[in-house]
């Protein structure tokens, strides 16, 4: 039996429970051997994270495919686990070590270290995966892996020891983000760029051979820069070749302020002659554009700053080479002071010696690190790398061809221009918390690089016995005696970016190296569901590294979804306090109603703009659905053993199966396509409109009045459409569905196992068929078992359509003039057919009584003061005299016709402004186009009104 209330924090931890000890969620189930495979790998979140609005969408929408296919008889492998998270984990450790006035890290030592990270994986690691399931999550919890697990772990190390040997991994000194804090390199992915007041300084760089004088512009270069403090490490300054004012100057050299070295003036299409001065000055060791321009020109590189952004000038031989005297002074009293500090000490001292030109105030971008929050420095350091441009080349060509495609497409193009124009991918992190990488030192400083340290050994040994470094006694020794060998050859220290291991998750997660059966069986995987912010970071290498060792792309599609953001349209961030906890959402209004909203909003096109207010409609929706099938248990309402829905003989009853056949076919369909909002916006719909308000209501006089056959098969029907709602419902909805389908009838299995309803074919298609095979017997089987599935009573849709569309129709008009709910009015159907007057005897007592009609009539012609209104091609008049006072509606619609045109009016103004466009945010040129768009739709409501108006008078 229905409770009465609905309840979702009951029925969710039950439902939860009950779905675990069935191992409904498993991949391989035995009676499903035979069926084909459908995996999805899930976007491994980090094992320190609690799940938000971002996690909720993306889960949400993968759990709608995995139920999807379930339903439709598919081995679903729905892949979970958590990620390292190397720099999130370890400042998580450290910080808790902290607070707890513990040692350090350093203190600790590494091994100590990395067992209190262990430990606390045990203890507070890995939240988010009972977050997932209290969402309704499907995974296959039984598979669960994490990204430094001992078979993942394992295959890290093959991949490098691999591209390695190919060539395709190797060490190279670049520049990169680094974290002064964090004392690591970080990815581009970890880098935010915030906006910041700051200033733009002009400097005179001194001309060589000629006199500097402040006050004469040929005796200097004027170059500007955000950065003053690296100017301690330029190595030229730039002019563009065609520059007509400074062009001049290429090949001559200027003498760089306050340190005295000589550096050239180059002639390079870097520097813009429209901007600033013209000249720029190049830092090839401070500057990720500077660094080109150094390539390009063969520049030294002097790094100024040492890790910790601090200046680092005593003993540093590339900013002391080939200086003047006394620049050893300068270096001592700068040195080790830092970066932002010396910034204000070197202005100061340009000034003094009449170097600065001018400051301006400059809003600029200036990178962040997510995790510190402190500035990032581009860094001059020795890194390994991966040869990201070779290995792009076959993922671009799977994405050309087709093999896999994005959805929407035009991500592709978002894809391509990233691919096409990619860096090598610094994989190096200078922490402890990761996969060490296996690369050992030998006395000398080569590199061996080695799946196991014996490995490395071995090879270091061969190889410095060759080089006759030791004797091959010696050798021997050392490879008999591990003590003999000690600190003969060095691990690096530094640990693979996390998204070296996560590039690997479509098949290490499956057991990969080893061939398993789940390699076999479940790569490639199906789709992968994710954000268009980690297209390079994940989605790139996953697909670089999936078609370099496994030969096939990981995924043949990849579904791109939008940002969740606040009901007006802002991004979500605690700074702006517009942060919408999921927990709590659940907490207030249930898993299924966080679920529907998000999949009502993901559309293609826009981003979600999310509140409370939208999830508690949803939960609306969901008690609707709950008091639906309560009616329905109330009126006895249970579908007989071996019940055929589509032999009904009641029209009513004929109706509600077209419109549920022709619902299942909509939300098949726009799950298929990755169109989740168009398939949950059907069954909103179809849930509320069509069966609760139109079907139980025209049913309700059959199911109250005497029993007979049309009453049992009403009961019948009323059933069967909720399940088939159930059903249809359930990938969006799990919780609240699966306690209906329990409790409304006795069952053989649970609805997460149950068979999805067959789509059937559109009427289109069935005409198709006819045509193309007039007989049966030569239509093919399988057509005629999508055919059997498929239900289509157009005579029954015609006059059950007629009575919605005729009801729905003088409620919106009586609404729209303003007429109180309670007044009842008369009805005249104007020069309508046979066939319209014989639906409006049948149906008469029930439009009366849905519309609040005093009377039905009909007539040749409108009767004066009558609003005419159009339904389904016909004239139905609505006498208004006496009802309404025709001048003042006409007034007030005038009123608001004018509110509406002003709204469009300023909101054109807003839209046709350059500036406004170019400048606004995002979400605030969206709001505007939204509110053009509901006052234009406000307009055209209104002059209908108008128009009704003028002709009734």
């Amino acid at each position: 039996m229905i409770e009465k209330n609905y309840q979702p924090a009951d029925i969710e931890s039950r439902m939860s429970a009950i779905w675990e000890a069935s191992g409904a969620f498993k991949a391989g189930r035995p009676e499903r051997k035979d069926a084909a495979p459908f995996t999805i790998v899930i976007p491994p979140p980090n094992v320190t994270g609690s799940l938000h609005m971002g996690h909720a969408l993306n889960n949400t929408l993968q759990d709608i495919l995995c139920r999807f296919e379930r339903m439709r008889g598919r081995d679903v492998l729905w892949q979970p686990g958590t990620d390292h998270a190397g720099i999130a984990t370890q400042m998580v450790v450290e910080r808790q070590l902290m607070e707890r006035q513990e040692p350090g890290r350093r203190e600790m030592g590494r091994a100590k270290f990395l067992e209190r990270v262990w430990q606390w994986k045990a203890e507070s690691g890995g939240v988010i995966v009972n977050q997932l399931k209290r969402l309704g999550a499907s995974c296959d919890w039984s598979r669960e892996r994490f990204t430094m697990d001992e078979g993942l772990s394992r295959a890290v190390v093959k991949v490098f020891v691999e591209l390695h040997r190919e060539g395709l991994i190797y060490k190279d000194k670049r520049l990169v983000n680094w974290d002064t804090k964090l004392l690591t390199a970080i990815s581009d992915l970890e880098v935010q760029q915030t906006e910041v007041k700051g200033n733009l300084w002009h400097l005179r760089y001194p001309i060589e051979g000629r006199s500097f004088n402040p006050d004469d512009p040929t005796t200097f270069i004027v170059v500007a820069t955000t950065r003053p403090e690296t100017m301690l490490g330029d190595t030229a300054v730039a002019v563009h070749p065609e520059n007509e004012r400074l062009g001049h100057l290429i090949g001559e050299h200027v003498i760089l302020p306050l340190v005295g070295r000589r550096i050239p003036v180059i002639g390079d299409d870097y520097a813009d002659p429209e901007k600033g001065s013209g000249a720029v000055k190049i830092t090839p060791a401070h500057d990720f554009n500077d660094f080109e321009v150094g390539k390009r020109h063969g520049l030294p590189r002097i790094s100024v700053l040492d890790q910790e952004g601090c200046l680092a000038l005593v003993g540093n031989e590339d900013y002391l080479r080939g200086l003047p005297e006394g620049a050893g002074e300068f270096a001592e009293e700068f040195n080790h002071v830092e970066r932002f500090a010396a910034r204000k000490r070197i202005v100061a001292r340009l000034e003094e010696f009449g170097f600065l030109d001018k400051i301006e105030p400059n809003t600029h971008m200036v990178p962040h690190g997510d995790r510190s929050g402190t500035v990032l420095e581009p860094y001059l350091t020795d890194q390994w790398y991966v040869d990201a441009k070779t290995m792009a080349q076959p993922a671009i060509a799977a994405v050309r061809s087709g093999t896999t495609t994005f959805v929407p497409k035009n991500w592709e193009k978002t894809y391509f221009e990233w691919m096409e124009n990619i860096q090598p991918w610094c994989i190096s992190r200078q922490l402890w918390w990761g996969h060490q990488i296996p690369a050992w030192y030998g006395p000398d400083g080569k590199v061996f690089v080695a799946e196991t340290e014996e490995e490395a050994v071995g090879n270091a040994l061969g190889y410095y016995v060759e080089q006759e470094v030791i004797t091959p006694e010696q050798g021997a020794e050392m490879a008999q005696d591990p003590a003999k060998r000690e600190g003969f050859i060095v691990r690096d220290e530094d640990v693979l970016d996390t998204w070296f291991s996560s590039g690997l998750w479509p098949f290490s997660t499956l057991g990969w190296p080893d061939q398993t059966p789940e390699v076999g069986r479940y790569y490639p995987t199906n789709v992968l569901v994710t954000g268009w912010d980690i297209i390079f970071f994940w989605v790139a290498r996953m697909m670089m590294m999936g078609l370099h060792f496994m030969k096939e792309t990981p995924f043949s599609t990849v579904y791109i979804h939008r940002l969740v953001r606040d009901e007006k349209g802002a991004k979500m961030s605690k700074s702006k306090g517009n942060v919408i906890d999921p927990l709590g959402v659940i907490d207030d209004f249930g898993a299924d109603a966080l679920r529907f909203a998000l999949a009502r909003g993901a559309a293609h096109s826009h981003d979600i703009k999310l509140s409370p207010q939208l999830v508690e409609t949803n939960r609306n929706f969901a008690t609707k659905l709950w008091n639906a099938s309560r009616f329905a248990e109330m009126n006895g309402c249970n579908m007989p053993a071996g019940f055929d829905a589509h032999s009904a003989k009641e029209t009513l009853n004929r109706w509600i199966a077209h419109e549920t056949s022709r619902t299942t076919r909509e939300v098949t369909e726009a799950i298929e396509a990755y169109r989740f909002n168009d398939a949950a916006g059907a069954m909103y719909r179809f849930v509320w409109n069509v069966y609760c308000d139109w079907y139980l209501e025209l049913a309700k006089p059959v199911l109250l009045g005497e029993e007979g056959a049309a009453k049992a098969e009403t009961r019948a029907m009323v059933a069967w459409a909720r399940d088939e709602i159930l059903k249809l419902l359930h990938p969006f909805m799990p919780f609240i569905t699966e306690e209906l389908w329990a409790v409304t009838a006795e069952r053989d299995g649970l609805l997460v196992l149950a068979e999805w309803p067959r789509k059937g074919l559109s009427a289109d298609q069935l005409a198709e068929i006819a045509i193309a095979s007039p007989s049966d017997a030569i239509i093919p089987p399988v057509i005629r078992a999508l055919d059997a599935g498929d239900f289509s009573d157009p005579a029954a849709e015609a006059e059950i359509g007629w009575v919605v569309d005729l009801l729905s129709t003088v409620r919106s008009v009586k609404a729209e003039m303003n007429i109180p709910p309670s007044t009842l009015t008369p009805l005249v159907l104007v020069g309508v057919s046979a066939e319209t007057k014989d639906r409006v005897q049948r149906w008469s007592d029930v439009a009366k009584r849905m519309a609040r009609l005093s009377k039905i009539s009909f007539a040749d012609t409108t009767p004066d003061g009558a609003v005419q209104l159009l339904v389904r091609g016909e004239v139905v008049a609505l006498p208004l005299k006496g009802v309404i006072d025709f001048a003042a509606e006409r007034g007030r619609l005038e009123k608001e016709l004018g509110k509406a045109d002003a709204d469009i009016k300023r909101v054109d103004a807003k839209l046709s402004n350059e500036k406004f466009v170019a400048n606004a945010k995002e979400e605030i040129v969206e709001e505007e186009r939204e509110k053009r768009e509901a006052a234009v739709a406000r307009q055209a409501n209104i002059l209908e009104a108008l128009e009704r108006l003028k002709n009734a008078s």
